[in-house]
């Protein structure tokens, strides 16, 4: 059950990361936003089981943070106070975890994942949104290849490529509108 739930919602959450960003009203709008929120409640029961057979608990942290940033994205609570809550709320996190554990790695891994969230409520489509996603995505790879988590791993492999991709890919369109003005 365990693996069905993260593969789903691995599946799901690449799908959503390699689908194209969409110019929306409402980001309830973008299939994009609802594969990311879909996917995150998927991985965040998924993180709960696999915590029950022994994984680290850092995932539930992590997906309780997207989770949160997900329902804020959707309810398109403007930037200047989601993205404040989403960093009280990974400032909390980062606090609990060390006077829990005792322990640096678990701090900069709650700042890993507070790049997930942070790029989570940004505006889709902005350049911000993706280096947040792609840093976010490819430390949190790293402590999961650091402690075996496999589905977490290429999961965030995947994010953090077409992250990269979506991020060149503006690129190229802004340089191409600054090289047409230019002539």
């Amino acid at each position: 059950m365990t693996t069905i739930v993260g593969l789903a919602g691995s599946a799901i959450l690449v799908l959503g990361a390699a689908w194209p960003d969409r110019a929306v009203l409402h980001p309830r709008e973008s299939l994009k936003n609802w594969l990311f929120a879909v996917g995150a409640l998927c991985m965040l029961f998924s993180s709960i089981l696999n915590y029950q057979a022994g994984a680290p608990i850092f995932f539930i942290f992590l997906e309780l943070l997207v989770t949160f940033s997900s329902v804020l994205m959707m309810l398109n609570v403007p930037e200047r106070i989601d993205t404040p809550l989403v960093l009280l709320a990974s400032l909390a996190m980062i606090v609990w975890s060390f006077l829990l554990f005792h322990d640096l790695g678990t701090v900069f891994f709650v700042i890993e994942l507070s790049g997930i969230a942070v790029g989570s409520i940004l505006k889709t489509g902005t350049a911000r949104r993706e280096i947040a996603l792609i840093l976010g995505s490819a430390l949190i790879a790293l402590f999961s290849y650091l402690t075996a988590t496999w589905i977490f791993f290429w999961l965030n492999v995947f994010f953090a490529l077409f992250s990269g991709y979506y991020a060149w890919k503006d690129e190229v369109r802004v340089l191409s509108r600054r090289t047409k003005r230019m002539r």
